[in-house]
């Protein structure tokens, strides 16, 4: 008879360990989902291509209940349409179960249709500490071709930012002249506190040149530009993860406790409305990103 011998006690907290890092990535994924940082498609996507993979690994009814606006209500009806049992895990479904899904998913959450470049006036938006500031000053030194729009704030100065490099730093009397006047492309109150504005002439005035003008905005702004120049190329710039946005935010450290609180309430109004955009681009990499944008202004130059 083969004696029985107990599992070491370094394999059984090794397996502990795994255990936990794996419900947090699980967790981590399901806020992802949530806030609109990873679309569904993608989860069930990677799940199929990987079984064992976190996002292989998430139970259904969980995946279901992390979308937004859905509860177990509405859960349990899906699965009953879709006939899958709430059992399954996304790397367990069946060929008919993993198509019916990914229909019933599209036909929700219709993914952004990547659009060519529309002109030569591309609009960079995307929620707050995804790092829109970074990719465009990573833009401004390594693509001199490209024009930066400088937008003028009533907020003050962050260390290090300029007067007339970073912002335009003006006080109420001066917005409000601007606005007045007409010299304003498009303005906002951003997070219920400070104004933000892009002044209209430089940028007309570098679009006569021939030069391609990077306006970086935010969302509320993105729409305005829209609006009032229809054939602009607007750029949604992404997190990683949840996680790693609210990481972003608190590691900046610009802002105290109820300030990030509204700031992560506005980012995610804001990655709800991504679908409005002609291109979605993950900030993983600054570099990375910023090579994508200046791709979308090279094809929008011909």
């Amino acid at each position: 008879m083969a004696e029985h011998r107990p599992v070491p006690e370094v394999d059984r907290a090794a397996a502990a360990r795994r255990a936990v890092e794996r419900r947090r990535a699980r967790a981590s994924l399901k806020r992802d989902l949530t806030m609109r940082v990873v679309t569904p498609q993608t989860v069930l996507a990677r799940a199929v291509a990987d079984a064992e993979s976190v996002e292989g690994s998430m139970r259904i009814t969980d995946f279901l209940l992390a979308l937004p606006a859905i509860g177990a209500g509405k859960r349990d009806r899906i699965l009953q349409e879709l006939q899958i049992s709430p059992v399954k895990r996304l790397g367990g479904l069946g060929v008919r179960q993993r198509t019916v899904l990914a229909e019933w998913l599209d036909g929700r959450f219709p993914l952004t249709e990547p659009r060519g470049a529309r002109s030569r006036l591309l609009v960079l938006a995307g929620p707050t500490a995804v790092g829109k500031g970074t990719v465009a000053a990573y833009i401004r030194e390594h693509n001199p071709e490209i024009h930066l729009s400088v937008s003028a704030t009533t907020r003050a100065p962050r260390p290090g930012e300029v007067d007339g490099v970073h912002y335009y730093f003006v006080d109420d009397a001066e917005f409000d002249r601007l606005i007045a006047e007409g010299e304003l492309l498009e303005y906002a109150v951003v997070h219920n506190r400070s104004r933000y504005g892009t002044p209209r002439a430089p940028i007309d005035a570098a679009l006569a040149e021939g030069k391609t003008v990077l306006l970086e905005i935010d969302l509320q702004g993105a729409r305005q530009v829209r609006a009032a120049e229809p054939s602009a190329t607007l750029i949604f710039l992404l997190p990683p993860t949840w996680d790693e946005l609210v990481h972003r935010l608190v590691g900046r450290g610009t802002e105290d406790a109820e300030e990030r609180a509204r700031r992560l309430r506005t980012a995610k109004v804001e990655l709800a409305a991504q679908n409005e955009f002609d291109h979605l681009i993950v900030n993983e990499d600054v570099a990375s990103a910023a090579a994508e944008v200046v791709e979308l202004s090279s094809s929008s130059a011909h």
